[in-house]
């Protein structure tokens, strides 16, 4: 399916069932996926729920996953692990090559771009939670934790040095990441349940502008209260 057909889908979609709002994305890495089944995951402006409708989806095709930039992580992440475990599954007819994808809109040039997540494991708790039951890295200095609580109120950490500790905002995020940039850093993300999914992708699309060798982001996200 190609770009122009799938706008056509998303505009007849909304306007003969339900309105949908895409977050804001600055991001153009991705801006055409072809082979694709939309899913959606609609705002109920009555009840302030999540509606998740996979009615289209087709495992063997890349899922381009339509979520209301109003809901929040809570409202969503039960769907989300839902998709990646039905992705992650050992179907009959399972495509190795089929990926997922968020849509957003572009302000700047006024189109769709895609947020790929395919690979992204979504946990319940915290890293600090997660780390303390994996032995051998208490003593690791390249474990980074960013704590996000909102986007104006940023906390980057390593949990096992008391050197390393930083207060930022989204504006100022890479630039406090690239003060570490000395060694080999891992970067676990955390995420509260009450951040809604437009402030989830402006992080997401800030994170993807990381041009420096030294930080990896772990495909492990954790969200939690």
């Amino acid at each position: 399916m190609n770009r122009i057909l799938f706008l056509l889908l998303i505009f007849t979609f909304s306007c003969a069932e339900r309105e949908l709002q895409l977050p804001v994305t600055t991001t153009n890495e991705i801006t055409e996926v072809l082979d694709v089944s939309p899913i959606y995951i609609f705002y109920d402006a009555e009840t302030g729920e999540a509606d998740f409708n996979r009615n289209n989806m087709i495992s063997t095709t890349n899922w381009l996953v339509n979520i209301d930039k109003r809901l929040t992580l809570k409202q969503i992440l039960p769907h989300l692990q839902y998709l990646q475990e039905k992705r992650r599954g050992d179907g009959m007819h399972k495509n190795e090559n089929a990926k997922n994808y968020f849509t957003c809109f572009n302000e700047e040039t006024k189109n769709l771009s895609f947020v790929e997540f395919t690979k992204m494991e979504y946990h319940e708790g915290s890293s600090t939670d997660y780390l303390s039951k994996i032995s051998g890295l208490n003593n690791s200095k390249t474990i980074i934790t960013i704590k996000v609580n909102s986007i104006n109120d940023i906390t980057i950490v390593n949990p096992y040095s008391e050197k390393l500790s930083s207060k930022t905002n989204i504006s100022g995020l890479l630039s406090t990441l690239n003060q570490i940039n000395n060694q080999e850093n891992l970067i676990y993300l955390n995420f509260p349940l009450n951040l809604n999914f437009q402030d989830y992708i402006a992080i997401k699309t800030k994170l993807l502008q990381i041009d420096f060798d030294s930080i990896n982001i772990s495909e492990k996200e954790f969200i939690h209260n």
